[in-house]
């Protein structure tokens, strides 16, 4: 059926209004699990420090002589380490055209920016802390300063490929690594339970009491496999089955199963939390800071200068090596 002639339809009308949503929707992942499960610590100068303390071994002959004199036992010493802090920044950039406008779905063009720079933002330092293989640099007028990532400073309790191209752990001096090296990537196999185990038992054996495990998407698939893991539930009522994995009960312990999108996929973390930290330079934690005006455009910037505590590797530990796909 035709339309009636001289009837005005939308075809021909030119003064309608669009009709856009009021809402931006986006998908983007902005999870940072890592850097939002660790400790937050403060940080006075750009080269970061603090101290590990290690027992002296546990002796089975410590047995002594009725009235004999009291010697003093040898001290152990702490162990200093330090980190550099790493400047990492976002700068939005809004003309004052688009400042003033009418806008769908925000009112300000620059917060709306500074709010999606400050998520980037948190992404590039979540990478920057365990999605790279990066010992520290002091840096210089024309380099930047570094941050050691996780994979610099966990070296005790790991679980490396040894078939084709062995895995090296960053160097260990008196028990602690100092982040000056990085780990070596040996061939890729396949993740097992058996592997998982092994790091478990030796975190614990070093003292360490594990509370995260951390993924990337393939191998949280493969860990939901294992023997393990919280069973799968089949609700009757509701016909629903959970077959979700979120907690894996082992000899020494229950450990939080957690993914992570920006961590490297080929490894699979067992962490300490409470050794861990993210310390942040004072008054530079995330802060907005407006830059000079040019032009017919104003800018913002950004910034975190932060660094990483590892306030004692052998709480926690690595499976490396493994297959992706």
């Amino acid at each position: 059926m035709a339309l009636p002639t001289n009837a005005f339809a939308t075809y021909e009308a030119v003064g309608n209004r669009e009709d856009l949503a009021d809402i931006i929707y986006r998908i983007d992942p902005t999870e940072t699990p890592f850097m939002s499960g660790v400790e937050k610590a403060k940080a006075s100068a750009v080269k970061h420090e603090w101290q590990t303390q290690a027992l002296a071994t546990a002796s089975s002959s410590n047995a002594q002589l009725e009235g004999d004199d009291a010697t003093a036992d040898s001290v152990t010493a702490t162990i200093r380490r330090d980190n550099q802090a790493q400047i990492s920044r976002k700068v939005p950039q809004v003309s004052g055209t688009q400042q003033a406008v009418d806008h769908a779905g925000r009112g300000n063009e620059m917060a709306y920016q500074e709010m999606l720079k400050g998520l980037e933002l948190k992404r590039d330092m979540e990478s920057s802390l365990i999605g790279t293989n990066t010992a520290k640099a002091s840096g210089s007028d024309t380099a930047v300063r570094r941050l050691a990532s996780v994979l610099s400073w966990v070296g005790s309790n790991s679980s490396v490929s040894t078939s084709g191209t062995t895995g090296v752990d960053p160097t260990i001096t008196n028990g602690q690594t100092d982040g000056t090296s990085t780990r070596t990537d040996g061939t890729q196999r396949a993740f097992t339970e058996a592997q998982l185990k092994t790091v478990l038992q030796s975190i614990w054996v070093n003292g360490g009491k594990p509370d995260v495990l951390m993924t990337g998407s393939f191998n949280k698939q493969v860990f939901s496999t294992f023997t393990g893991r919280s069973s799968p539930i089949e609700q009757a009522v509701t016909k629903k089955i959970t077959a979700a994995v979120d907690a894996y009960e082992s000899d020494f312990g229950v450990l939080k199963v957690i993914p992570n999108r920006f961590q490297r996929q080929r490894e699979v973390w067992a962490f300490q939390m409470d050794l861990w930290a993210v310390a942040f330079v004072n008054g530079r934690r995330m802060v907005s800071v407006p830059l000079a005006q040019v032009g017919d455009s104003i800018r913002r910037m950004i910034l975190s200068e932060y660094t990483l505590e590892s306030r004692n590797q052998r709480a926690s530990g690595i499976v490396a090596d493994l297959t992706t796909s």
